[in-house]
């Protein structure tokens, strides 16, 4: 009850934030640190609607170089201009990426490689809510492939680039990666069920299946911050929880009853300033240098669900990911990138 209380009233924790901080609040911090941003260059999935569009629009203020993957070409160039109509000068690419095809993921990286360009941060928010079954080119659920399978071979792809970029600079890499509360609906054996969902063994459950990916997302932190402590390397991985918000997750089933429930429960809901805030916080905040591998809740560290802090469960999610990837690959993937 008085963990509730406090998020009502947006009480700061022990950061100095909340669930009523924003985006542009949080990035004052580092803005005020290093003067600006203008030495970071950051991708961003997921930008042309949403927590993901205000993450970069935030990330444009404060002088940051964007690029802008998407799968409509037309949305990302839309969210540029927006971008470059409030800050004039603002650096931003848009490159075609649809995350749920793995081919496409390869394509991103290949392109984005050959731009030449230095990687700081890497925020993996885009997200898809599936409500019926529905699978991808690659015989992936569709949710779990769109949420986090292409997402963990993206990271994979630019983790060097992202680690040089460290290591020529001298400024701490960092990797974002966007999950949800939701995370902790899910238990169990969550390869089987992924085995079972993408094999029509079992009933299609919309909501489970997001919770499993989002569950990955946070396994895959988890993972991904060990590997990059073997590595050495000066890049950090952690996961956010932005809060409760209506986004375009749910604009294919607006309605009587989806009005309702947003209605009811609107004291609970952030406004997108505030849901972008903890993915800024992660991303910029000098309090966080050299912390990674933790979960994070309204510019807060918080304690993820016990299933998502098994290591043995990170692990295994880690090996299968990498055999997926790596089956779907074989072929299949040009060298180089087609021209746009």
């Amino acid at each position: 009850m008085l963990e509730t209380v406090k998020y009502l009233m947006g009480s700061p924790g022990p950061s100095g934030y909340g669930s009523k901080t924003t985006a542009e609040d949080v990035t004052a911090a580092a803005a005020a640190a290093c003067s600006d941003l203008r030495c970071i260059t950051a991708i961003v999935t997921g930008a042309t609607s949403g927590i993901g569009a205000e993450t970069a629009r935030v990330l444009a203020m404060r002088g940051a170089r964007l690029v802008l993957p998407a799968r409509s070409l037309k949305a990302a160039e839309e969210t540029k201009a927006r971008i470059a109509a409030e800050f004039p000068g603002a650096e931003v690419f848009v490159l075609p990426l649809d995350l749920s095809s793995l081919s496409s993921v390869h394509c991103f990286a290949s392109r984005f490689l050959s731009l030449r360009l230095p990687l700081n941060l890497l925020i993996n928010n885009a997200g898809r809510f599936s409500y019926d079954r529905a699978l991808s080119e690659d015989g992936v659920e569709m949710t779990f492939a769109t949420n986090y399978l292409g997402h963990f071979l993206l990271t994979k792809l630019l983790l060097e680039t992202m680690a040089e970029t460290a290591r020529a600079s001298g400024i701490e890499g960092r990797i974002v990666n966007v999950s949800s509360g939701i995370h902790g609906w899910f238990s169990g054996d969550m390869l089987r069920y992924l085995d079972m969902l993408t094999s029509k063994k079992i009933a299609y459950d919309a909501t489970k299946a997001y919770a499993l990916s989002k569950l990955a997302n946070v396994l895959h932190t988890k993972a991904l911050a060990e590997r990059l402590k073997e590595m050495g390397a000066n890049v950090t991985a952690n996961c956010v929880h932005p809060g409760i918000v209506r986004t375009g997750l749910t604009r294919d089933h607006d309605g009587f009853i989806t009005d309702l429930l947003f209605l009811l429960a609107s004291r609970l809901l952030k406004t997108i300033p505030q849901a972008a805030a903890t993915t800024c916080y992660v991303a910029t905040h000098p309090a966080l240098r050299g912390v990674s591998g933790k979960y994070f809740a309204d510019c807060n560290e918080a304690a993820p669900s016990k299933s998502a802090s098994d290591g043995q469960a990170a692990s295994q999610l880690w090996r299968a990911s990498e055999a997926m990837t790596a089956e779907k690959a074989a072929g299949r993937f040009p060298e180089k990138p087609q021209e746009l």
